[in-house]
């Protein structure tokens, strides 16, 4: 294990991937969901709205778990703990937009509902695995 991202898995955030972000309930339970995903320099960077279990648990506890499979080699995987770092609606609807335009080539998130308040959370990294490495 390391604590940084190599740079082949650098190029795996870049692909149009499903990442399962990981996160512990209020009673510890985990809850694994999957997200769209983008790199801020060594920080990840996913997007959700306000309410939703993920938002509350990542806002009460910050450790997380991030995985990845590259599309085209099922068997490179990447595995990530880390800590929330950054959670906030500020810019949160520029990055939604941003990601919709990496994962369905549209200038803005097409999901929007009334009254949707969307937060970003970035994720430092702590460790990671890496298979091959």
């Amino acid at each position: 294990m390391t604590d940084q991202l190599t740079p082949a898995a650098r190029a795996i955030f870049e692909k149009n991937v499903l990442a399962h972000v990981a996160s512990l309930g209020a009673d510890g339970e985990p809850h694994v969901t999957p997200v769209w995903v983008e790199l801020d320099g060594n920080d990840i960077v996913i997007n959700t709205a306000l309410g939703r279990a993920k938002a509350r648990n990542l806002a009460t506890d910050a450790r997380v778990a991030v995985s990845l499979t590259d599309p085209d080699d099922e068997y490179s995987v990447i595995a990530v703990r880390g800590k929330v770092v950054a959670f906030t609606t500020d810019g949160a609807d520029e990055v939604i937009d941003r990601l919709a335009k990496k994962y369905l080539d549209a200038d803005s998130y097409p999901f929007r509902r009334d009254g949707e308040v969307r937060v970003t959370v970035k994720i430092g990294i702590d460790r990671v695995a890496q298979q091959p490495q």
